[in-house]
């Protein structure tokens, strides 16, 4: 059955998976501090609260646009980062560069095509916080792709950084639509949906082939899992994770975590396109900030610039 398609069916998707990305940043991100190494080696939880990233942040502002504009606005939604940017989120130096450039009236036009001596960034940022999109979408993957594209650029235009924004997307429509049903059908949905001639394009159809593996810090090991902070090191694992977890949050978040490299932004990803984290996990994460939408009306806080 196709999803419904109300703007407040498509909200209520995309707060959950927002929710869902929440925990996974915020819990991810404790496994940055080395008192809690060995938390993570045997699957138990640090004390809370667990405080969210810029992964988060700047998904609240995907999830504000689409709830006041019912599409991806890309100066609604540049504003939007630029006016919520948290200097203590731990942005990379690169976005908060050009975030505090776009507040000071700068535009994202000429902004982000200049960074990283004009080539744009390939970081994973952009896939980070798209998860919300893809579910709000659900009844249309086709057009949740078109509009992660769209949403990528007031910070990362850089081709791989794009796609992996798109293959994010289709993987969090897709599971949001309450199908495919398993792994390989997930993974062959979203790579029918992105480009193919692509570094992401290629590690998803070799996170296809690896679904039969059962050693995640080995698919880690070929797919990359974020150590180079690049959206082709980043996505392939990230989606090869929730595919084989499909149903089971909490199982796939320790996954993704013990394996290592960018946690926090990995378990965004995935966080994202499960949703439905435990509810004890839930209470322990940071509360969203005050300026999500939870109704359809048009979102207080957006700024245009």
């Amino acid at each position: 059955m196709t999803p419904d398609p109300s703007p407040g069916a498509r909200l209520e998707r995309a707060l959950a998976s927002l929710r869902g990305l929440a925990v996974g940043d915020a819990l991810g991100s404790r496994f940055f501090v080395p008192a809690n190494y060995p938390l993570l080696r045997r699957r138990e939880l640090p004390s809370g609260p667990w405080r969210w990233t810029d992964d988060t942040e700047m998904a609240c502002s995907v999830v504000a646009v689409l709830a006041g504009h019912h599409r991806v606005d890309q100066d609604a939604l540049a504003g939007s980062f630029a006016a919520h940017h948290g200097a203590d989120r731990a942005y990379g130096a690169g976005t908060a560069r050009l975030l505090e450039q776009i507040r000071a009236g700068g535009d994202w036009r000429t902004l982000a095509p200049a960074l990283f001596k004009g080539h744009g960034s390939w970081g994973s940022g952009a896939a980070t916080r798209v998860a919300p999109l893809g579910a709000w979408y659900a009844d249309d993957p086709e057009q949740a792709v078109h509009q992660a594209e769209i949403s990528a650029y007031p910070t990362h235009q850089h081709r791989e950084a794009v796609v992996g924004a798109m293959a994010v997307a289709a993987a969090a429509a897709l599971a949001s639509a309450g199908g495919p049903p398993d792994a390989g059908a997930l993974l062959d949905g979203v790579i029918a949906l992105v480009p193919s001639r692509s570094a992401v394009g290629a590690g998803l159809r070799r996170a296809r082939d690896m679904l039969d593996y059962d050693n995640a810090s080995t698919v880690a090991a070929v797919l990359g899992c974020g150590r180079r902070t690049t959206a082709h090191d980043t996505v392939p694992f990230a989606l090869w994770s929730a595919a084989r977890r499909l149903g089971d949050y909490e199982d796939a978040f320790w996954t993704t975590a013990q394996a290592g490299g960018d946690i926090d932004t990995t378990c965004a990803m995935v966080g994202g396109i499960l949703a439905s984290p435990p509810p004890a996990w839930a209470d322990r994460t940071e509360a969203l900030p005050s300026w999500v939408p939870q109704a359809t009306e048009p979102a207080a806080g957006l700024h245009r610039l």
